[in-house]
């Protein structure tokens, strides 16, 4: 008997459905059932559309709708309110329309073009909390729209919901908070100064988020932004389009990145808004990395990576060297942690890794994940921190975690150094606490010609504010531009 593959990815779920419904029915069904549809088709449809949204489902009274981004989704939810208070203006109150909404983020089951999964079943739970006119969201939502969209969601406590094990985190904004809301909160692009300047700006900043398909039937999520030569940054653990766009930890790196070049960038399976709960191996990234390609329809292109990201990348260029105009490496490693553990201890240090992933990785608590953080960005401010432990618990579960990091145990490509034969630029922080320094130094002494460029840090993600930020850019600015 063939077993079927379950498909799974990170969405926004927007959950609506009419409050009295059965009273309007019951007074007036083919006028309800009329008005419904003049509501659809004038503003549900179309406000749905232009948030780059997807109507999964509709019932009678309700909808069911999935969004990449929970900005979206919130925007979205707030604008259909909005017009709906408008729309009610000159009806009588015993015919009005009113929805409730709740909005959730997490993890989605697909099924055709059906979802299903806790995700989907707390943004149902969140509706009901709402007050007509209202919107509930989740805490996971709340953290994501925190900083870009100008809401004051009042935080409602911990609330116990239908068939959800964990309490759930509500926020929510009344309906007099929404009708009182000014025009350019709904839209914060939808203003723009008479020169021009700010809009242009912040347009190039805009991410466009698309979807491709690999070979064995995984989703994969990859985004453009800014312009000019394409630049891809191939996929690595622990990465969500989204939401490492907005954080101190990515953001200043791919701004500088787009200012000169178009900066393409996916979450590998497993991670982010790509599909979870999949097949992951190293020959899987390297596949990965030629969908996203072929999907983005680039023939030539400049390629970084970044930690297990530079054995993917070291691959893809020795597979595809007439694709690869230049290739940069930072932070990276030929050999993984586990095919380079000598000691006893080293491999009891990995297992022990295991362990933590698999049992401390999902919790509210961030303590386990602290562990990692010490290592990525030993450096790093408070908010740094607080940043990246948000960032993996969102990023992944902890079974996707768990294979990732086998999988990058398991990589070596120590035989394809000598097989690389475009021009290469290696970069390593000096007291990298993740990536031993003379793994990024053996890299470069295996590729013909590689130019090594040792970087003054502990961190093995690259900070804006450490002196190291601006040399990595320079670096990189001149050997592109090659």
């Amino acid at each position: 008997m063939e077993s079927k593959t379950v498909q799974r990815r990170l969405a926004a779920i927007l959950a609506a459905d009419i409050a009295g419904y059965s009273r309007l029915m019951h007074a007036d069904e083919v006028g309800t059932l009329e008005r419904l549809k003049a509501h659809r088709k004038a503003l549900l449809d179309p406000t749905v559309a232009a948030h780059r949204g997807r109507i999964v489902k509709t019932t009678g009274d309700g909808a069911l709708v999935e969004f990449a981004s929970v900005v979206d989704a919130v925007g979205c939810a707030v604008t259909i309110q909005r017009g709906m208070v408008s729309r009610n203006a000159n009806v009588t109150e015993d015919q009005r329309i009113v929805f409730r909404m709740g909005i959730n983020v997490g993890d989605i089951i697909i099924d055709g073009e059906d979802i299903f999964g806790d995700g989907v079943n707390i943004a149902a739970r969140l509706e009901t909390l709402s007050e007509p006119g209202g919107l509930c969201i989740s805490r996971a939502a709340n953290d994501q729209i925190r900083g870009k969209l100008s809401l004051a969601f009042a935080d409602l406590g911990e609330q116990t919901v239908k068939n959800i094990s964990d309490a759930v985190g509500v926020f929510g904004l009344s309906s007099k908070d929404i009708e009182t809301l000014p025009e350019p909160e709904l839209s914060p692009a939808a203003t723009e100064p008479s020169n021009g300047i700010r809009a242009s700006t912040e347009a190039r900043y805009e991410q466009d988020i698309h979807f491709c398909m690999t070979q064995d039937g995984v989703r994969l999520a990859y985004s453009r932004v800014g312009s000019g030569a394409p630049l891809v940054k191939t996929g690595n653990w622990m990465t969500h389009l989204e939401f490492d766009f907005e954080t101190p930890i990515w953001r200043p790196l791919y701004r500088e990145l787009s200012r000169d070049h178009t900066l393409i960038r996916y979450d590998a399976r497993g991670n982010g808004l790509s599909d979870r709960d999949v097949e992951v191996s190293f020959e899987t990234f390297v596949t990965d990395l030629e969908a996203v390609a072929d999907a983005a329809g680039l023939k030539r292109f400049a390629l970084l990576g970044i930690s297990q990201g530079c054995a993917v990348s070291i691959a893809y260029a020795v597979r595809h060297p007439q694709r690869v105009s230049h290739l940069v490496l930072f932070g990276g490693y030929a050999v993984g942690w586990a095919k380079r553990a000598r000691s006893a201890a080293e491999k009891e240090q990995g297992v022990a890794m295991l362990t933590l992933v698999r049992l401390g990785w999902g919790q509210e608590n961030p303590a386990f994940r602290q562990l990692f953080t010490s290592q990525f960005i030993p450096g790093g401010t408070k908010e740094q921190a607080d940043w990246f432990n948000e960032l993996q618990r969102i990023s992944t579960t902890p079974e996707d975690a768990a294979r990732n990091l086998i999988a990058n145990g398991d990589t070596d490509v120590s035989a394809l150094l000598a097989q690389v034969s475009v021009p290469t630029l290696v970069m390593h922080s000096r007291d990298d606490a993740r990536v031993p320094f003379d793994q990024g130094r053996q890299l470069a002494a295996g590729i013909a010609g590689a130019r090594f460029v040792p970087l003054p840090s502990r961190n093995h993600l690259i900070l804006e504010g450490e002196p190291a930020f601006p040399k990595f850019l320079q670096e990189i600015r001149a050997f592109l531009s090659t």
